[in-house]
């Protein structure tokens, strides 16, 4: 499968991974630099190719992800959307804040696009988000994944990023306790470990976000009129 590219120096995160998050970063930094992750963007080529319709088109919906997917809209829709993304990257951000609404009022509410989202966390700030994330009940997964990419300048690139994740878990009901329990919660640890590992490995994602439309395979954050377009061509008729 060829892939397409719309951001040839989609940013870093290099100041990023260098901040701590006490013990419970210790544990992700080590599992992070075990999957030689790439940073925002990197490793993208600028090609493409798609293949049929639906989700036994899609290549990312083979996999079987132990934590449960994060999904909106119906199974049966005949796009399915899936994003790779890391709540640290720039682009996602973007997505999140410029693409997401519209995707919603337009495919996903009206039974055209099913869209999975799945974590594919750059650095130590980014997986204890994710892992953050998973704290929230599933219903509540999107809606704390929307507030996290809209506030990403007010807790992934401060000094202290801990307890400005700290502080927004407590906005949306999460003591302390649960918040130190999340950051060292094993289990999640290993569900992002093994997400990323088939993701890299198996459908070559190098660069966030990585957003499979059927099966098209696209490196980058796009303006959304061209992943419009990019949808429409995928939907039947």
């Amino acid at each position: 499968m060829a892939d397409r590219t719309f951001s040839s120096n989609p940013g870093s995160t290099d100041g990023v991974t260098r901040r701590t998050l006490g013990r419970g970063a210790a544990m992700t930094a080590a599992a992070i630099a075990m999957l030689g992750l790439a940073a925002c963007g990197d490793g993208a080529d600028g090609s493409s190719a798609d293949a049929g319709s639906g989700a036994g088109s899609n290549p990312a919906m083979a996999y079987e992800n132990p934590l449960g997917d994060i999904t909106l809209g119906d199974p049966d829709a005949p796009v399915v959307l899936v994003e790779y993304a890391s709540y640290t990257c720039g682009h996602c951000a973007a997505f999140h804040n410029e693409n997401l609404e519209p995707l919603k009022e337009n495919y996903i509410e009206t039974g055209k696009v099913f869209y999975v989202f799945r974590e594919y966390p750059l650095d130590p700030v980014a997986t204890a988000a994710s892992m953050l994330t998973r704290c929230v009940s599933p219903e509540k997964h999107l809606e704390f994944s929307d507030v996290l990419f809209k506030r990403q300048p007010q807790w992934a690139f401060v000094q202290d990023p801990r307890a400005a994740l700290e502080g927004i878990a407590r906005q949306g009901g999460i003591s302390k306790a649960q918040f130190e329990a999340c950051l060292t919660d094993q289990e999640v640890l290993d569900g992002l470990r093994d997400m990323q590992s088939y993701a890299a490995e198996t459908l070559e994602v190098q660069a966030t976000p990585t957003i499979f439309v059927n099966g098209e395979k696209i490196n980058g954050n796009l303006p959304w009129p061209q992943l419009e377009e990019i949808i429409t061509n995928q939907l039947p008729g």
